[in-house]
């Protein structure tokens, strides 16, 4: 695997490999040691010219288990505050000998950019761009359904027939984008619902369902119901009335909770807006995987920069 910069182009064979190493990584995560030698000498930049916290430190923590240099690059404090450009910096990193680098950036399809510019050498890990993908997200999201549904008898296991019903603010959503893709090609049934004017126009072609209401989707008893954040910081116009009636209307309140069966899986990306799109008793309940979530995200990264950066071209 040369770079990971989308889960549209993934082959169903090459997800479940990494989904396989990052349960060899959430064992070393169990040890008393958590650290393998296997990146030593080899360095990798998490570029994130976005603000992030979880997927930033994930990364970081992911890279130093691996025992790789980590510099940490942000657009504050540096020189692209001060304009220099995505090909000045690429170029910058390449001198300095960067063998991987993690990009988070406010425009959708700038890690593609940089993989295809010829400007850098090492290889690309798309951590979020724009309202495109976030495809890491993704494969710890299908980590942590497949880990609750199978235990230890995980390994080699798709997603097939598990509902998942995605719920919310799907148009600004990268983590909805990967899902979609990545969900899919492992066998899952992913549906989309929330209010029309937070669907994609194109969601229709996608391999999903797509429904307005989230009580009807709840009585269906789905597997996984998955939350989104209402990007309020993406959003220039009125997508709906207010907070109260998206609550009342698309958050997973405690009266929808006590609905679902106790086999239901609630999971958020977070970082959540409680009492708007989840409750306070919903995020914090036996159901809820956003802690596991959090600590399935460094498992999953390590498997991703060792199939990036130690792994032969086989992938093996």
């Amino acid at each position: 695997m040369k770079h990971l910069l989308s889960t549209e182009d993934l082959p169903r064979e090459e997800a479940l490999r990494i989904l396989d190493t990052a349960e060899d990584m959430a064992d070393v995560s169990g040890r008393e040691v958590k650290k393998l030698p296997t990146l030593r000498g080899r360095t990798v930049v998490n570029l994130f010219l976005e603000d992030s916290t979880r997927t930033r430190i994930s990364f970081e923590v992911a890279a130093k288990r691996l025992s790789a240099d980590v510099i940490n690059f942000s657009a504050k404090g540096s020189s692209v505050s001060k304009g220099e450009s995505l090909k000045d910096t690429a170029q910058t990193l390449e001198a300095m000998g960067a063998d991987g680098v993690v990009i988070r950036h406010g425009a959708s399809g700038a890690p593609q950019t940089l993989a295809a510019s010829g400007w850098i050498t090492a290889g690309i890990v798309n951590a979020g761009d724009g309202t495109h993908e976030h495809p890491t997200q993704a494969l710890l999201d299908a980590f942590t359904i497949r880990r609750r549904l199978h235990g230890a008898a995980s390994r080699g296991r798709g997603l097939d027939g598990v509902g998942v019903t995605i719920v919310g603010d799907v148009l600004h959503s990268r983590v909805a984008r990967s899902n979609v893709w990545l969900l899919t090609a492992l066998g899952a049934r992913v549906r989309l619902v929330g209010p029309a004017t937070l669907l994609p126009v194109g969601a229709a072609s996608w391999p999903v369902e797509i429904g307005y209401d989230l009580d009807a989707a709840v009585a269906e008893a789905p597997d996984v119901l998955m939350m989104l954040r209402v990007q309020s910081e993406r959003m220039r116009d009125a997508f709906f009335p207010g907070e109260r009636e998206y609550s009342r209307e698309w958050g997973l309140t405690d009266e929808r909770l006590s609905k679902l069966p106790p086999t239901t899986m609630v999971m958020h990306p977070g970082p959540m807006n409680r009492g708007l799109e989840i409750s306070a008793a919903a995020a914090d309940s036996p159901a809820s995987t956003v802690l596991e979530q959090v600590a399935n995200g460094v498992s999953v990264r390590m498997a991703v920069l060792y199939h990036l950066l130690a792994a032969d071209p086989r992938g093996e």
